[in-house]
């Protein structure tokens, strides 16, 4: 039986693991001790999308929800003119 050569395939595969891992381990120290920080990410998301929406997306920074609304799947209409 012919002895196969694919040391380099294996060795590429073990530096893309260790790569891997290795980025792994940078985003737990980056979150450190705050677990939940994509949930915090997202409940100041909404709470931002609901004072937008008692504003009728007219105040300051609720610009990015525009292209979203005024459509049968949002549900929400609202008249845009300044």
């Amino acid at each position: 039986m012919k002895e196969s050569h694919n040391y380099a395939h294996v060795g590429y595969g073990m530096i893309a693991v260790s790569a891997s891992l290795a980025a792994i381990g940078i985003i737990a120290l980056f979150i450190g001790g705050n677990g939940l920080l994509a949930d915090n990410m997202q409940r100041e998301n909404t709470h931002h999308f609901d004072e937008c929406k008692k504003n009728d997306f007219k105040t300051d920074g609720c610009e990015k929800y525009w292209d979203r609304i005024n459509n049968k799947i949002s549900g929400i209409y609202v008249d845009l003119e300044k």
